[in-house]
């Protein structure tokens, strides 16, 4: 009996414990495995977070040049180095230039050679048919004379030497024109001649300056900044790397830059859901990745017209270029850093507040849990604003309830629909 009597008493204690826990648990405001949230009042504010880096207002980009061949780096410096103006930054193999210098050099004094040659030999033709023209003017002088004393020679014979003073005269005349045509002969081969020597002497000065653009020199002193290789990148996820020695680079390619670092701005981009969500002049808090100590202002300056395609993920999407001007400055900044800012969309002030995962969608009616007595019970809300984290509420809560962050079941929530 006494052993029957002990059992019951602590039976009855075990219940009693299991009533109070029960009760205390919804005294609490809380229903097991189901996470809950305070309504509060208090700021709404809505925004969009974006990925970008920071870039240089101002900085002198250093291309590759925009002629010849192979263009391999040979000499490159590293990134961040400080240079001053007229220090080589960067040095593309001269070797293909040199020899096609050479050649050109070549065919540049076999073309000078040529003129000389060719002048020489006009000259000499031009001589010859002088020569040949005076013989014949003499001979023409001594047929004048022979034809003086006609009248006291016999008629053939003066008729004779009228014809050879006739034949004289036209061998004299036809040697004038010979004369002539050597000469312009001779200045038109002249001309020729001298226009492939200027051609090769242009090709010599044109590889020269050529081999002289193949080193790249900064134009003014700073920090050297190198820019991605995009063809060495992968053509989805893999980034761009940084341009380094035995690269190759196409014509005009930006190789590095000198940024001018103050004053600097994030470049991001945005989808096409969000382009008509944000305007130039918004608010802009910054955070560099770099710089996790310090939050910098921006303001939202410019918003491309033209979407652009953005071939990183497949498919490709279209978005748009956006530019954030910050207002502050870090003198540890530098061009290329990862950042991110938020864009202030929406500001509403002394409004209720909830968690996005507080509200659901029942059928056509929005609905959050309250938490009653330990019971989630349902209860029609009306939305004032949504954002990406926050949902402002209009009506239908009130500040200080409690409200789960995960549908109840039909058992939980039933007592309350």
């Amino acid at each position: 009996m006494k052993r029957l009597s002990a059992a019951a008493a602590l039976l009855a204690s075990i219940g009693v414990l299991s009533v109070a826990g029960v009760a205390a648990l919804r005294s609490k405001g809380g229903t097991p495995g189901i996470p809950t949230a305070i309504v509060t009042k208090g700021t709404f504010v809505d925004f969009l977070q974006l990925r970008g880096e920071i870039r240089p207002v101002r900085s002198v980009v250093l291309s590759a040049p925009s002629s010849g061949s192979d263009l391999q780096i040979v000499e490159l410096v590293k990134n961040g180095a400080k240079v001053a103006a007229g220090d080589v930054v960067a040095q593309f193999d001269p070797t293909a230039q040199q020899r096609i210098l050479e050649t050109k050099q070549s065919e540049l004094k076999q073309a000078s050679a040529e003129i000389d040659r060719t002048d020489a030999e006009l000259k000499r033709r031009v001589q010859a048919a002088q020569s040949a023209l005076e013989e014949a003017r003499k001979a023409v002088q001594r047929a004048r004379l022979d034809v003086q004393g006609n009248e006291l020679r016999p008629r053939i014979e003066a008729e004779k030497l009228v014809l050879a003073l006739s034949d004289a005269e036209a061998r004299a005349r036809e040697l004038e024109q010979k004369v002539e045509g050597e000469r312009m002969a001779a200045a038109a081969d002249l001309a020729i001649a001298r226009q492939r020597r200027d051609k090769a002497q242009y090709d010599v000065g044109e590889t020269e300056r050529i081999i002289g653009r193949l080193t790249i020199r900064a134009p003014s002193s700073g920090s050297i900044s190198l820019l991605p290789n995009f063809r060495a990148g992968g053509p989805f996820s893999r980034a761009a790397p940084e341009f380094k020695r035995g690269d190759r680079a196409w014509f005009g390619a930006g190789i590095a830059e000198i940024p001018d670092l103050s004053t600097v701005q994030m470049t991001a981009r945005v989808d096409e859901f969000d382009r008509g969500r944000v305007q130039p002049g918004s608010t802009v808090r910054v955070r560099v990745d770099a710089v996790p100590d310090r939050e910098l202002a921006g303001i939202l300056e410019e918003i491309s017209v033209v979407a652009k395609p953005d071939f990183t993920t497949w498919p490709p999407v279209r978005n748009f270029d956006l530019v954030v001007a910050l207002t502050d400055s870090d003198a540890r900044l530098r061009s290329g850093m990862s950042a991110s800012g938020r864009v202030e969309l929406d500001r509403l002030t002394n409004v209720l507040l909830l968690p996005v995962a507080a509200v659901f969608q029942r059928g056509s009616a929005t609905v959050a849990y309250v938490i009653k007595s330990g019971v989630a019970e349902s209860r029609p809300v009306i939305v004032l604003r949504r954002g990406r984290e926050q949902i402002a509420i209009a009506s239908g809560l009130h500040e200080g309830e409690r409200v789960t962050l995960k549908e109840p079941d039909a058992d939980a929530a039933g007592a309350g629909r």
